[in-house]
């Protein structure tokens, strides 16, 4: 049965009263790809900067802000006090840049929700930004790296934490 549907079928938001409160963590990536006429603009930190301004560091203040706000998006998302949300941008390769989000709580459920929001957030950021450069710019993936913490700790292979 899943989680989010009754027994009558209507959709409905997991009851997590009967649960214990834990620490809980999850990361999330977002895999950003690049043509040349905007790798060649970077600056000594490698960061874009564009008109709009510095795109990785706004890209990190929308990502934060968008994990925040999950239980706004997302129908059956519960209200999550964060502990912290923590993103970080670097570049994978010449034309590749990774968004790491990882958010973590004290609360009786996970967080995967908010840090994949926080991740494709900063994504979706970084190409608005960025797409007056170019409109070749490919958000390729947003996956969940790993959660900690609740009934179970999942970590996917080949991923970089």
């Amino acid at each position: 049965m899943l989680s989010h549907v009754d027994k009558k079928d209507n959709p409905t938001m997991v009851d997590v009263s009967g649960k214990s409160i834990t620490s809980r963590k999850a990361i999330a990536q977002a895999t950003i790809w690049f043509p040349p006429e905007i790798t060649g603009d970077l600056d000594k930190n490698n960061e874009i900067v564009t008109k709009k301004g510095p795109v990785f560091q706004t890209a990190i203040i929308a990502g934060t802000m968008a994990a925040k706000k999950t239980s706004e998006l997302i129908p059956f998302c519960h209200q999550i006090n964060l502990d912290n949300c923590r993103i970080k941008i670097e570049w994978n390769s010449d034309s590749e840049v990774l968004v790491t989000c990882e958010v973590k709580t004290t609360g009786k459920t996970g967080v995967e929700m908010e840090a994949l929001t926080g991740a494709s957030v900063a994504a979706l950021t970084i190409y608005d930004m960025c797409k007056a450069l170019s409109h070749h710019i490919i958000i390729q993936e947003v996956r969940l790296i790993g959660k900690f913490g609740g009934k179970s700790d999942i970590t996917h292979k080949n991923n970089t934490v």
